[in-house]
């Protein structure tokens, strides 16, 4: 019989210090169930900004780091039930692996922001890290949390939609459209159109990575090859602000994705519509607690979270009843959930549940990287048809 973990998990972080929006939305998530205490972090490479933080965060003073590979050797000597038990890594892409596989080899499990790293090399290193530590490694795809979200995946499983044959996924946001006016002296204020920082690309890296895997997670369909096109709209930019591409899925099946940072008005438009030989389904990030599931010859169906007839993949991942919206950070908190029960089953050498852990994996981050190298080769190539390897 497996054995509870009687405490709360304790979490470190690396990154999200002042000023840093998507560090305050983790630490929200992973405080939402009250399984997860912040008990340290790096919060910054400037040593006053990483204090300051911590002392935003009232936290033990000497639990407080400057110096990333300081904090995984010495939160790793310290007794287990006082140090950390993983640590949340919310860096820029370029430190994501030396982060990672810093506090792997340290034996301390990971949380990590997407994509999992700057190149495909160094993707393959943290998963090497991985599989040498044994430790848990959870990838933070958010949208992957949504209740509505894990219905639409019971859905597929279940062979309600027939045999899948099309996959709409589209990610526009017009957030950066401003910069074709602001940018007058070619300047550059966002780090994710900065190679050296993000990769080889900013939009499909940063959003288009999540279309990706929203799909994956859905249909559990693994993409073969696609004919990509980016381009840079905003002048003076190295990387891509907009994407287009074709798809083909193993076994068939065929895609369509776009994402782009340049839709004017359009402000967070995460969607996907999943079409099969019997239904389909459509789900919309911004009205998240809706699915639509659709017939040829029936009324379609809108399935809300929360009611009774949500299936248990949604129903264990909703925290209000129905006419309650949840949103954003619980998605979040989903992913918090399902490794930190993950990290106690490993703490207490437990047995994986059956049918094992619902959060994305190493494999998914690798399969993510996969996809933005074979999107950015195709466009160089023309849109050439270019194969997803991983």
């Amino acid at each position: 019989m497996n054995t509870p973990l009687k405490r709360k998990l304790r979490m470190g972080m690396v990154g999200g210090g002042r000023g840093a929006f998507i560090g305050a939305v983790h630490r929200m998530a992973a405080a939402l169930d009250g399984k997860i205490e912040l008990v340290a972090g790096c919060f910054s490479s400037d040593p006053d900004k990483s204090r300051a933080s911590g002392e935003d965060l009232f936290l033990d003073p000497s639990r407080v780091y400057s110096d990333f590979a300081e904090m995984a050797r010495r939160e790793s000597t310290l007794p287990l039930g006082e140090r950390i038990d993983f640590v949340s890594i919310v860096v820029r892409n370029d430190l994501h692996a030396k982060v990672a596989k810093c506090f792997l080899d340290a034996g301390i499990h990971v949380i990590c922001e997407k994509p999992l790293a700057f190149s495909m090399d160094e993707a393959r290193a943290i998963k090497a890290s991985v599989e040498r530590s044994g430790c848990v490694f959870a990838l933070t795809h958010n949208y992957t949390g949504y209740p509505m979200v894990k219905e639409a995946r019971a859905m597929v499983k279940a062979g309600k939609l027939g045999r899948i044959i099309k996959v709409v996924a589209e990610y526009p946001q017009g957030y950066a459209i401003t910069a074709l006016k602001t940018e007058t002296d070619g300047a550059i204020s966002n780090w994710r159109m900065d190679p050296s920082v993000a990769g080889v690309s900013n939009c499909i890296g940063d959003i288009g990575s999540h279309a990706e895997n929203l799909a994956r997670y859905i249909t559990g369909l693994e993409i073969e090859e696609l004919a990509a096109e980016l381009s840079t709209f905003i002048p003076g930019r190295p990387l891509d602000d907009d994407g287009n591409m074709l798809i083909r899925y193993k076994g068939g099946a065929k895609g369509v994705l776009y994402a782009s940072q340049v839709s004017t008005g359009d402000e967070n438009n995460l969607n996907i519509r999943v079409y099969g030989t019997e239904a389909s389904i459509e789900w919309h990030q911004e009205h998240p607690n809706e699915l639509i599931l659709k017939f040829a010859e029936q009324p379609r169906q809108v399935w809300r979270r929360g009611n009774s007839y949500n299936g248990p993949e949604a129903a264990r991942n909703t925290r209000t009843p129905f006419g309650h919206p949840e949103a954003f950070i619980e998605a979040f908190a989903n992913v918090y959930l399902a490794a930190a029960e993950a990290i106690a089953d490993a703490i207490q050498g437990n047995s994986k549940p059956e049918g094992g852990y619902d959060f994305p994996t190493i494999e998914d981050g690798m399969a993510g990287m996969a996809f933005i190298q074979a999107a950015v080769a195709s466009s160089r190539a023309n849109a050439a048809w270019t194969r997803v390897e991983v």
